[in-house]
């Protein structure tokens, strides 16, 4: 488990670190001998700095928080990971809904803003700052139920719908990129069915569950294996391809 093949004195960001996937990334990545620099970002900026970890608030609804974070943190230097490890399922007691009869406009939005347009607010200030003449990568976690072409049991609309959409986020993303950032990679992350606060209502399903430390684990194993033939993509925590 190592960005290695990335390369040396590498400086990351974990977006969302306050959550049990990316609180467990952050860790992983702390862990790591590659990486010199670790930024945690959440939205109560909480954690204790130190040795190569930084804490910053980062509200994805917020872009003047997502801004200033960028600027405090590119003074240091060009970054080579970029993760975006927030999402939304469901949130005060109201679940995924299970027919268009329950669509509510409130609850899209909210999904939407979360799952999309937060992520899409981050790229904007931070893929500028990555690395332009080494291996860099700007990441945020899908789901594989955001695949259109997979889609079999219908329901969730708004979560689907978001992911579905910041997938096709990535693939733009992704092109553009490719003429500024010759070496750079982006791609969605699955990061399975994981142990958390998000997924709990809905384990019972899962054909496999896995820790948050297990899907980092696999996620960072996946990340330090990307080539930019990857770019565009969405990688799921064993490495295969998700159909979108």
């Amino acid at each position: 488990m190592s960005l290695a093949g990335l390369g040396s004195g590498l400086r990351t960001v974990v977006i969302g670190a306050s959550g049990g996937i990316g609180g467990a990334l952050a860790a992983a990545l702390e862990a790591d001998p590659a990486v010199a620099a670790i930024h945690a970002c959440s939205r109560a900026g909480s954690g204790e700095a130190g040795g190569k970890r930084g804490v910053h608030a980062v509200d994805v609804t917020d872009e003047d928080s997502i801004a200033a974070a960028a600027a405090r943190i590119g003074a240091e230097g060009p970054l080579h990971l970029v993760v975006v490890a927030t999402g939304m399922l469901h949130q005060d007691g109201q679940g995924p809904e299970k027919t268009y009869r329950q669509l509510d406009a409130a609850q899209m939005m909210r999904a939407f803003q979360v799952n999309t347009i937060g992520p899409a607010l981050v790229a904007k200030h931070f893929v500028p700052l990555l690395d332009r003449s080494d291996p860099a990568i700007f990441a945020a976690l899908s789901a594989r139920v955001g695949s259109i072409s997979d889609n079999r049991l219908g329901g969730w609309y708004s979560y689907r719908a978001s992911k579905s959409a910041l997938n096709m986020l990535i693939r733009t993303l992704s092109i553009e990129l490719a003429r500024t950032h010759k070496q750079a990679v982006c791609v969605g992350l699955h990061p399975g069915t994981v142990d958390t606060g998000l997924s709990r209502p809905f384990q019972r399903a899962a054909k496999q569950l896995l820790t948050p430390e297990e899907s980092a684990a696999y996620l960072v194993d996946v990340l330090g294996a990307l080539t930019p033939a990857a770019s565009g993509s969405v990688l799921a925590w064993d490495g295969k391809m998700v159909p979108v």
